[in-house]
């Protein structure tokens, strides 16, 4: 029997709407829908797939207010933030619509005749999103998928899913074929667990956290299954003193309380030369005080609640164990809500500085010089972003090679633009999203001898 989960408000804790979870018998069928689809949308003209992606992103730039209205409600994300992410699934359609035509192969010199390759879509793709960022991280995936010639069976957080469901409908609206894009709400037990067993599902691409990432990997194993894994992070910010400090520390707190802390890519650790770090600090405190943290359907909102009672909880665990220096503030009330805080670390080994907290928490350390730097960057199983600042040429170019990270900015917080690849290193992931090769990423190169004779 299929059951229900009722999606809460996070900044009041109000019930939204009860939304229907699909048993294993509604994932076969969506799935056994999305590989008969299969062969047709494989066989669909260049461009004509690319007309339908052009017209997707169309009526995806039509409904953006509307898009922005349910992020707010379902996700608590402020409303610059809604609308930047459905900006973002706009952009991402926009710019994949392009690679139909463009998914070139390769003619190799040969002896005895020509060699030549090709691009060849695996069938259907399942994407499991998270709940933290549910609209921009749904396109990264569907979206090169689609333009590669796949079908895609999409599940969307439980805590989640109505923009993505929303998506659903609007693909269909754009004249995209039944059964090339699905959104199917689900438990990961069931719905995402069947992604990952299921033979006509080939890739699997997930998004979370580091420890279902590794189960979905195994599980994949079975069937040699391609998977794209972008997992935790724990990400450095490391201040050298000849830096603008002023800067770097105004710029901080947006790094790492962007959506509430719920980021993989939060510079959720900050390492401050020890000559510059007590001014540092000083010019932080104000910065984190500043930080606007109001009912997210506010305008001038900067930071929203936790997504949930549970993760609330969580966090307040790593801060109750910790050294506070400072806190910003956060509403009364109902909602899950919780202040910017800051931190200070001394021990390497400590919990709040080698756990992903996965909130509105940032710890800030001391190191002596640049390779030690280096080293407290480097001393974690993740290696997913960072940003350097300095204003040595040299050092940013030096340390940018050395902090084992897949996506690192220097003097500016930058790491998710669609156009370049985003990915992390150790056990922040396996493979790239976004940028020009993305959708090689969901193909088989296959290789064709001709002879001359």
């Amino acid at each position: 029997m299929t059951s229900t989960y009722t999606v809460v408000n996070p900044a009041t804790a109000e019930a939204v709407v009860d939304v229907a979870m699909a048993d294993l018998v509604e994932t076969d069928a969506a799935i056994e829908r999305a590989a008969e689809a299969f062969p047709a949308w494989r066989d669909t003209a260049p461009g004509e797939k690319a007309r339908l992606l052009r017209r997707f992103e169309a009526v995806v730039d039509d409904h953006v207010e509307d898009l922005d209205e349910l992020e707010v409600r379902n996700s608590g994300h402020t409303w610059g933030n809604a609308t930047w992410e459905a900006g973002n699934v706009r952009d991402v359609l926009n710019y994949y619509s392009a690679a139909p035509e463009r998914l070139l192969g390769h003619q190799i010199p040969v002896a005895g005749g020509i060699d030549v390759t090709f691009h060849e879509p695996l069938g259907v793709v399942g994407i499991i999103v998270p709940w933290n960022f549910p609209m921009p991280i749904a396109a990264w995936g569907f979206a090169p998928a689609l333009a590669a010639g796949n079908t895609v069976v999409l599940k969307p957080a439980e805590l989640t899913p109505l923009t993505a469901i929303r998506l659903g409908e609007l693909a269909i609206e754009a004249g995209l074929p039944e059964g090339v894009f699905t959104v199917i709400p689900g438990k990961g037990s069931v719905t995402g667990e069947r992604f990952v067993t299921h033979p006509a599902v080939r890739k699997v691409c997930f998004t979370g956290s580091t420890a279902v990432g590794k189960r979905i990997m195994a599980g994949a194993a079975d069937q040699l299954k391609r998977v794209t894994l972008e997992l935790g992070g724990k990400s450095a910010n490391i201040v050298f003193a000849d830096a603008d400090l002023a800067k770097a520390a105004a710029s901080a707190p947006a790094a790492v309380f962007d959506n509430a802390g719920q980021d993989c890519c939060a510079r959720s650790r900050i390492l401050v030369e020890r000559s510059a770090y007590d001014e540092f600090v000083s010019l932080l405190e104000p910065a984190v005080k500043a930080v606007k943290v109001l009912d997210p359907s506010d305008r001038s909102s900067e930071m929203g609640p936790l997504i949930s009672a549970g993760q609330h909880a969580t966090v307040k665990g790593y801060v109750d164990a910790a050294e506070i220096a400072f806190a910003g503030s956060a509403p009364d009330g109902p909602g899950f809500w919780f202040p910017p805080t800051v931190v200070l670390a001394d021990d390497p080994a400590a919990t709040i500085w080698r756990e992903e907290v996965f909130g509105p928490v940032v710890a800030v350390m001391p190191f002596d010089d640049e390779a030690h730097a280096v080293r407290l960057a480097n001393d974690t199983e993740f290696g997913l972003s960072g940003s350097i600042f300095t204003r040595d040429v040299g050092r940013a170019l030096r340390v940018s090679r050395a902090v084992e990270a897949g996506a690192l900015s220097v003097n500016s917080h930058s790491s998710v633009r669609y156009w370049t690849p985003f990915g992390g290193f150790k056990q922040s992931g396996i493979g790239r999203e976004l940028g020009p090769d993305a959708p090689h990423a969901f193909t088989d190169v296959k290789n064709i001898f001709i002879s001359n004779d």
